[in-house]
């Protein structure tokens, strides 16, 4: 874009189930600016949702790289021609294309696109990519031209230590501390803070709080590689350098999943969980595992460098507990069964199952299971699956009786709800044999509700006279389960409409189908995932 890069996500950056992909380049606030092609290729996919990366363009390079631009405002030129026709050919707003190297050739530096805030985007940006396109893996942008500022060296702000066998034990952290507190001697040199002993028994693995930011920007970001050394001899090295999709949900594995979900910490395990297949661990047989010998004093060094190459070092004294010291640090029982993370589980109350797969959890856990009466408009108990900071890598299989009464009827209308913050969040599910059963993969509290209440449909900007409109707006809510279809009809004849879930908003703008003078009729039909539809009908003078 023609503007100065200004970077508020950067590749590999930690996220929710997910490493970033890509770098995310601030557009002050706007929408609308130009977006060019990096080099010059071909389109090879145009691929349009309402969700994930929105409005998004790949163009394929001869030098066997790829570039994606994600979250797109619109298309331009013959580019917005052809996804227009493919969109009116399919009659669905949600297009993903693959096209052949000779059919959409573009040159370096011609405008391909606008930018925007479509799809997953929570603020107007622009999402950019470089993928190896044999393979698909994303690399690090700033290693293929995009040029940052950044002189920010990388920033540690905590420690923790967890017991990696069931005899190893580690000193308590202070009251109300998720770990030990780290402070700065300068801009790149860390310790822990004074006054702060760190002693663990056994073998265990340190995990750091660590994040980046840029020189001009406040964001915060990730880092590119991680260095443990104890008494000298590197125990983990970590390079976070690609981006495997198949593999992306392994980052809850790498990341400290609870306290990012829950307090937005970017602890990154210097050690590897037994279902983790990330290749991010690098050189060493068992990374991170730390035998610490009673009595003695170990010197421990993390490094860590950003994109740029800017480092940091924090240094500490882990100390080996003598047995009597140790003893005294026995940890809590865990409520709950004991599920070892590579054989299928099932966890049972009545009235409810719930199944796991082998490799659904990253490390042998314990998971707890309540009940609690069925809460307003609920037809089952609310059920508790440990809780949603303890992440799932597979979906299991949850069935929850069906014990309050409903019309007969309308069983086809009954879904799995989970409960977040007091809110109810569909989460589908088929009914049999009198009980709702669906895939999850969340934990968290479930039960079971009916949604026979269609989606409202609200005119925005839908006036009688459109003779020098440039489209229309509606709004469109649903309850429960949520927007799943809209189909929209210009005088019988089907028209685009495009959806905006984060504005709850359906929009046409008039284009060569359907920019027509004289009388129209709309007819717009919109149904929720439980196939509940509401329908409007207006007419207007173009």
């Amino acid at each position: 874009m023609d503007l100065p890069v200004e970077v508020s996500g950067n590749f590999m950056e930690l996220r929710s189930n997910h490493f970033h992909s890509g770098i995310d380049l601030k557009t002050n606030g706007r929408t609308g600016l130009p977006v060019k092609a990096t080099a010059a290729g071909w389109v090879s996919r145009i691929k349009i949702s309402p969700w994930g990366y929105g409005k998004a363009v790949y163009i394929s390079h001869p030098n066997g790289y790829t570039t994606v631009y994600g979250h797109l405002d619109r298309l331009h030129g013959k580019l917005a021609s052809t996804l227009l026709d493919l969109q009116y050919e399919a009659r669905s707003f949600s297009i993903d294309k693959y096209f052949a190297q000779g059919e959409l050739p573009v040159a370096q530096g011609e405008v391909i696109a606008y930018s925007g805030n479509t799809g997953g985007s929570s603020a107007p940006h622009l999402h950019y990519e470089v993928r190896r396109t044999a393979d698909q893996h994303a690399l690090d942008p700033e290693r293929y031209g995009i040029k940052t500022v950044d002189k920010v060296p990388p920033v540690f702000s905590g420690i923790r230590l967890q017991p990696l066998d069931s005899t190893a034990r580690v000193r308590p952290y202070p009251a109300n501390a998720a770990g030990f507190a780290v402070v700065p001697v300068n801009d790149s040199t860390y310790v822990l803070k004074p006054g702060t002993r760190v002693a663990a028994w056994g073998t265990v693995g340190l995990e750091v709080n660590v994040t980046d930011r840029y020189s001009n920007s406040s964001n915060t970001c990730g880092i590119r590689t991680l260095s443990v050394s104890v008494d000298g001899r590197t125990v983990c090295t970590i390079k976070l350098e690609e981006a495997d999709f198949g593999l992306q949900r392994y980052a809850n594995a790498y990341m400290d999943y609870a306290l990012f979900k829950d307090n937005n910490m970017h602890y990154n395990r210097c050690y590897k969980l037994p279902n983790n297949r990330l290749e991010v661990y690098q050189g060493e047989r068992d990374p991170g595992r730390i035998s610490v010998q009673p009595g003695k004093d170990h010197a421990v060094q993390v490094i860590a460098t950003d994109a740029t190459g800017n480092r940091s070092t924090l240094t500490f004294v882990l100390q080996g507990a003598q047995p009597q010291e140790a003893a005294l640090w026995a940890p809590a029982r865990l409520p709950g069964q004991r599920c070892g993370f590579d054989r299928p589980a099932v966890l049972e109350q009545p009235g409810m199952r719930f199944s796991l797969p082998p490799n659904a959890l990253y490390s042998d856990t314990y998971l707890h299971t309540s009940t609690a009466p069925a809460p307003a408009g609920a037809l089952a108990p609310l059920f508790t699956l440990q809780d949603e900071l303890t992440p799932l890598h597979l979906a299991g299989e949850l069935a929850i009786d069906v014990t309050l009464p409903f019309p007969a009827d309308r069983a086809d209308k009954l879904l799995l709800v989970r409960q977040v913050k007091g809110k109810p969040v569909a989460e589908g599910g088929t009914w049999a044999n009198g009980r709702i059963t669906g895939n999850v993969r969340t934990l968290g509290k479930y039960t079971v509700m009916i949604d026979t209440v269609p989606p409202v449909i609200t005119a925005v900007s839908l006036p009688a006279d459109m003779k020098h409109a440039a489209g229309f707006k509606v709004r469109v809510k649903d309850n429960l389960s949520g927007v799943d279809q809209w189909v929209a009809r210009l005088d019988g004849q089907w028209i685009l409409m495009e959806y905006d879930p984060k504005a709850n908003v359906l929009e046409h703008a008039f284009d060569k189908y359907s920019n027509r003078p004289g009388e129209h009729t709309l007819e717009l039909e919109v149904s929720d995932e439980r196939g509940n539809r509401s329908r409007l009908t207006h007419r207007f003078t173009r």
